[in-house]
């Protein structure tokens, strides 16, 4: 019964196009005039199998509270990967800038070809989160990583994103499929 609940509960945030993130910030309804805001970003929507991809950001919050970034990967034929939570450091809780970063290699297999999203939000101390920026991602042998606008960011590693980027083959799906 729960799990038929959970279920319903996820498709209607789905159906809505919300991301966990974003109904996060809709259940929190604390939206006021302190809320962290990105102001800007950056990221290379396409970069080398194996590269470490760095997402830049500018946020600000005019009470000087960002406490967290939350960061969520979505990779289609795997779905969402557990949110990362990056703790912010306290000489950037009032301005921040610099960069996340993933890790994209894998131990097994090429990410020749696979596409992912990253959706980006900062979260204060009191709960609130600023909008969600998402980032999309393909990988490709043929892509370099494009650099951020010179001037803009500063090269400050703010954490990393902690996942490890998975392969889904079609053999995969057709041993999910006789083991139904």
């Amino acid at each position: 019964m729960n799990q038929k609940v959970l279920t319903i509960f996820v498709l209607l945030f789905l159906a809505a196009g919300l991301t966990p993130l974003a109904a996060a910030q809709a259940q929190s309804g604390k939206e006021g005039k302190g809320v962290a805001v990105i102001t800007q970003s950056f990221a290379s929507q396409a970069i080398r199998p194996g590269e470490t991809w760095k997402v830049y950001l500018k946020a600000s919050a005019p009470d000087g509270e960002m406490k967290n970034i939350f960061a969520l990967v979505e990779q289609p034929g795997v779905g969402p990967y557990p949110v990362g939570i990056i703790g912010i450091k306290k000489e950037n809780k009032k301005d921040l800038s610099g960069y996340l970063y993933l890790n994209t290699s894998t131990p097994r297999a090429s990410l020749e070809f696979v596409t992912l999203n990253l959706t980006v939000q900062i979260q204060d101390a009191s709960g609130n989160f600023s909008p969600p920026v998402v980032f999309p991602l393909a990988f490709s042998s043929r892509s370099a990583q494009e650099m951020p606008p010179p001037g803009v960011f500063t090269e400050q590693d703010l954490g990393p994103i902690m996942v490890t980027l998975r392969i889904v083959d079609e053999g995969d799906h057709e041993r999910r499929g006789r083991h139904k």
